[in-house]
């Protein structure tokens, strides 16, 4: 927590802000997709299918790589934010200072490890010799961005804990653009190929640290005019690593959730398996809206905290649950009423089709069940309650493998109703902790 000065200051709580922090967000996950889209695309005119299935394969890679420490973003979002609202400026450049340094550690322990990480990677992907070999091209040249992607993941956050999502909005979108047509020109004008798709990826990550730098200066922020001796700072420190560390867990928990039900749909068939893949995208769709609502409640609930402002953050977390699981509602009978035509729109397969409609239900309903997990992940991220969602993810967890066990015999039924009781057990869980966690954060202002 921020120490600041004992006195309280307000924050602006309202709809408008609630949803001027959200939507800007919602925009930037719509848009990432259309990144991998055309990288596929580009790589597809080269009209060999192991070139495409090696990028595809090199994308899937980096992100399980890279995602597992997108504790990054959300730890120094949450730090960010308890600086900004304890109004202490120098603690938002030490803090970004302090991140900053932990990715550029933790990419070059990547790039250091690369070769044991590709074995790994590789012998898990099984795939053809031809797509090893492009693929492996592909992951020996995008690795060397790793401190960069890591910088830019900090950077973002940092921006998010101010409260400038239309920044975050804009980082995001410029790194894809220049992603886009540096792939394009790499690949398509100098024939490249698959080294030219990873080479744009590699030189757009290092634009946008670069970018992201000149636009928080501009902000009148500055992490290199940090002293090393507050940067190293012991307790500081220790806290960033601490509140980074049960992220991680935590992400890593809900990686190893999501891969279990798509390896467990694949053993049950190829049909299965697609139509699982079919409908899990409506899940994604989902969570871009409701990840907007998370972002929104991390700044929220961080800067009341950060400002003492108790009655601010109580109304925060109101608000973040209110607009959530209504904008889940409103999404699972939107899924219910276009479900049908959406996997009519994705696959052609008569047999896919079917199947995947009579598990149309199960699908529709993740937003709403979900909504709850996602609000509270931004409240707890917020107000750097880590140590919970950490440990209240690996409980869920666990209820998510007790099920899977219990209703094995249902099959592909069994996997639908483990995730959603999943989703609802990390929401149901972090709503029975939180009146108790912010009585005592705000007991300490006391």
């Amino acid at each position: 927590m921020m120490d600041g000065s004992t006195a309280t200051r307000r924050i602006e709580v309202t709809h408008w802000r609630m949803l001027a922090l959200a939507l800007p967000m919602t925009l930037s996950h719509v848009t990432t997709p259309l990144l991998g889209l055309v990288d596929a695309t580009v790589i597809g005119r080269l009209g060999e299918a192991h070139l495409l299935g090696a990028v595809a394969l090199g994308a899937v890679i980096f992100d399980f790589v890279f995602w597992s420490f997108g504790s990054l973003r959300m730890a120094t979002a949450g730090l960010t934010a308890q600086a900004t609202g304890a109004g202490d400026r120098h603690q938002v450049d030490c803090t970004l200072a302090r991140a900053l340094l932990v990715g550029a550690v933790v990419g070059l322990l990547l790039i250091l490890l690369q070769w044991p990480i590709a074995t790994i990677a590789f012998s898990v992907a099984g795939a053809s010799a031809a797509v090893t070999e492009a693929l492996s091209t592909y992951f020996f040249v995008r690795i060397w961005a790793a401190p960069f992607t890591l910088a830019n993941y900090v950077i973002l956050g940092s921006t998010l804990g101010r409260g400038r999502t239309d920044l975050g909005l804009l980082l995001q979108v410029a790194i894809n653009v220049i992603n886009i047509l540096l792939t394009a020109t790499l690949v398509i004008v100098f024939d490249l190929g698959v080294a030219g798709a990873a080479l744009g990826t590699a030189a757009a990550e290092v634009a946008g640290v670069g970018l992201g730098i000149a636009v928080l200066r501009r902000l009148g922020s500055n992490p290199f005019s940090v002293t090393w001796s507050e940067v190293l700072d012991k307790a500081a420190m220790l806290q960033t690593m601490a509140v980074n560390r049960d992220i991680m867990i935590r992400n890593v928990a809900l990686i190893l959730a999501f891969s279990i039900f798509s390896a467990l749909g694949a053993r049950t068939g190829d049909v299965t398996l697609a139509a699982n893949a079919v409908l899990y995208n409506m899940f994604l769709i989902g969570g871009y809206f409701l990840d907007g609502f998370a972002t929104a409640a991390e700044t929220l609930c961080g800067q009341s905290i950060g400002a003492r402002d108790e009655r601010g953050f109580r109304r925060a977390v109101t608000l973040s649950l209110g607009w959530s699981i209504g904008f889940g509602l409103a999404v699972s009978a939107l899924f219910l009423l276009v479900g049908g035509a959406f996997i009519d729109f994705v696959t052609t397969s008569a047999d896919v089709r079917l199947y995947a409609r009579d598990y149309l239900i199960f699908a529709a309903l993740t937003p709403l069940v979900g909504a709850a997990a996602f609000a509270y992940d931004g409240i707890y991220t917020g107000a750097t309650w880590t140590r919970a969602m950490r440990d209240l993810m690996v409980v869920a967890f666990a209820v998510y493998g007790l099920v899977l066990l219990a209703a094995g015999s249902l099959g592909n039924t069994a996997l639908w109703i483990a995730l959603l009781v999943f989703l609802g057990t990390r929401g149901i869980g972090q709503a029975a902790l939180c009146a108790r966690l912010t009585k005592q954060t705000f007991a300490r202002f006391a």
